[in-house]
């Protein structure tokens, strides 16, 4: 799996930090074995749901519509890139005006 897929969860648009454990185990039955869960990095307006993948426009559109029946899809951006590399290329929302950073 040569791709890092990113999906970062606004902490302001979040209920509470409990709906990551239920969004983790959708995710994970939504993409069985095309994806890898690497973990999260939790910041004070942030958190990121790391995974590694072969395709990664592919896995995102699956977890899309986990995202989405789980009515979370406002409150995300994604983004990915060459594992260990350093460019974002940003796929959600589509024509984004801010530029995807990590903390």
């Amino acid at each position: 799996m040569e791709y890092q897929l990113i999906i970062k969860f606004w902490r302001k648009s979040l209920a509470d930090e409990a709906f990551l454990a239920t969004v983790e185990g959708e995710l994970k039955q939504a993409l069985g074995t095309t994806v890898e869960l690497e973990g999260l990095d939790v910041s004070a307006k942030e958190i990121n749901l790391f995974m590694l993948t072969s395709d990664p426009r592919h896995s995102f559109r699956r977890a899309k519509d986990v995202l989405e029946r789980l009515g979370a899809l406002n409150a995300v951006s994604a983004a990915f890139r060459l594992s260990g590399g350093a460019q974002l290329t940003s796929i959600w929302p589509l024509r984004s005006t801010r530029k995807f950073k990590l903390p």
